[in-house]
């Protein structure tokens, strides 16, 4: 294990279903922000300053010094904003095209040749994780994850309970290794059922071997290339072991129209310096 890792990947080639859809009680938006619900490009959705302004400014304060953005051919826009518009001047920026929205795992892969050969951060477009969550999980310096208590993500985080139940549930070893990621988990899932429930809210650390596990990926259910199977590949497969951080503190999620506002509201008056 070497120092702290310094470089973060963001994954924002995703289709934007929820955000694209119209739903009662989403709250107004301005046509700026309507826009970008429109295009479903959660990260650039108009907060004072496109959302990701946020997101890379916490990566900075983290301790990140290169950032790639993973995008569609089809975000050109995005890619302007960072290179010519609106320069991040604590990040370099760096990008990555994934050509299909293929899911997660084929996202992780079109950053193979664009991150150096060392450990790296994932994180999604569309959540705000804290500076100290992200500084926490580089210490690691290698394969790891932060892990969010539910009932502090729904108290501080401002996410609905219904919504934090269907996140993926951690199984978690006493020596905080992770034993298993479970996907969309059953009410009566005993990981579901505990005191204390751990969830996934993709803040993940990977050394280069995740390329590897990428690659093994076959198609879910959902015909989609999982990042959660290629952890599992990694950890059964390649021997890999992901160290647990855990987290007991808000995750702004702006997956929907209706997170907009709120999300809004929790920025007010915070500067983004990316």
């Amino acid at each position: 294990m070497s120092g702290p890792t310094t470089q973060a990947v963001i994954l924002a080639r995703g289709l934007g279903t929820r955000m694209r859809k119209q739903a009662a009680g989403s709250g107004a938006l301005s046509e700026e922000q309507q826009r970008a619900a429109d295009a479903g490009m959660k990260g650039m959705m108009p907060i004072g300053r496109p959302f990701l302004d946020y997101v890379l400014s916490a990566l900075a304060d983290g301790g990140m010094t290169d950032v790639t953005l993973v995008l569609g051919p089809e975000h050109g826009a995005a890619r302007e904003y960072f290179e010519v518009t609106s320069p991040p001047e604590r990040v370099r920026m760096h990008f990555a095209v994934q050509a299909e929205p293929r899911g997660t795992a084929d996202a992780v892969a079109s950053v193979r040749g664009v991150v150096r050969d060392a450990p790296f951060l994932v994180l999604n477009a569309d959540n705000l994780y804290s500076a100290d969550a992200v500084r926490a999980l580089a210490a690691v310096g290698g394969a790891g994850l932060a892990a969010y208590e539910a009932d502090a993500l729904v108290r501080l985080g401002g996410i609905e309970a219904e919504r934090v139940l269907k996140f993926a549930l951690l199984d978690i070893g006493d020596d905080d290794v992770l034993r298993e990621v479970r996907e969309k988990p059953a009410a009566d899932d005993p990981l579901a059922l505990r005191a204390e429930r751990w969830v996934s809210m993709n803040l993940w650390s990977f050394s280069p071997m995740i390329f590897e596990a990428c690659a093994r990926v076959t198609p879910s259910l959902r015909g989609e290339l999982e990042l959660q199977d290629a952890v599992t590949i990694a950890m059964h497969e390649l021997g890999e072991v992901f160290r647990v951080v855990r987290r007991r503190e808000g995750v702004l999620d702006l997956s929907s129209r209706g997170d907009v506002a709120d999300v809004q509201a929790r920025l007010a008056g915070v500067a983004a310096r990316p």
